[in-house]
C-alpha cells in the first residue's frame, strides 16, 4: 500500500467498507427530509471520506437517492454508472481539471455504480 493512502487511512479514522476500499462518515444532518415514495425518513445530507487503494475496487451497487463524488487528491478515480435497467453505462473521470478528468460527479438516484482508482490511491468524497 501506499505510504500516503496508509496515512490517510490512519489519521481520517478510516474503516474497510462493505463495498470495497475505506471509509468514514464525516457529516450527517440534522434535518430529516421524508422521500415521496415508500422509503423511511432519512438524513437531508451526508458526507464522507472514501480511499481506495490499487486493485481496490467500489463492487456495483445502488443508492436511493442522488449522490454526488467530490474527487479530493491522489490518482484520479474512474467511476464507472448505469441507468437503473443496465442499458447504458457511461465512464466518468475523476481528479484535477484537465485531460478529461473533473473534480465533481453526480450520481442519480438508482443508477448503478461503480468505482476504482487509476493508480496507487484515491481519497475522494
Amino acid at each position: 500500500m501506499h505510504s500516503r493512502a496508509a496515512h490517510l487511512i490512519s489519521s481520517l479514522g478510516l474503516a474497510p467498507h462493505p463495498e470495497g476500499g475505506y471509509f468514514r462518515e464525516v457529516y450527517r444532518s440534522a434535518a430529516r427530509v421524508q422521500p415521496l415514495d415508500e422509503r423511511a425518513e432519512r438524513a437531508a445530507l451526508t458526507t464522507i471520506y472514501f480511499l481506495l487503494t490499487a486493485g481496490e475496487v467500489s463492487r456495483w451497487h445502488r443508492v436511493a437517492s442522488d449522490e454526488v463524488w467530490h474527487y479530493y487528491e491522489g490518482d484520479a478515480l474512474e467511476l464507472i454508472t448505469a441507468d437503473p435497467h443496465f442499458d447504458r453505462l457511461t465512464h466518468h473521470l475523476l481528479g484535477p481539471v484537465g485531460e478529461g478528468a473533473r473534480p465533481v460527479q453526480v450520481v442519480p438516484a438508482n443508477s448503478w455504480q461503480a468505482a476504482r482508482s487509476t493508480g496507487a490511491y484515491t481519497l475522494v468524497g
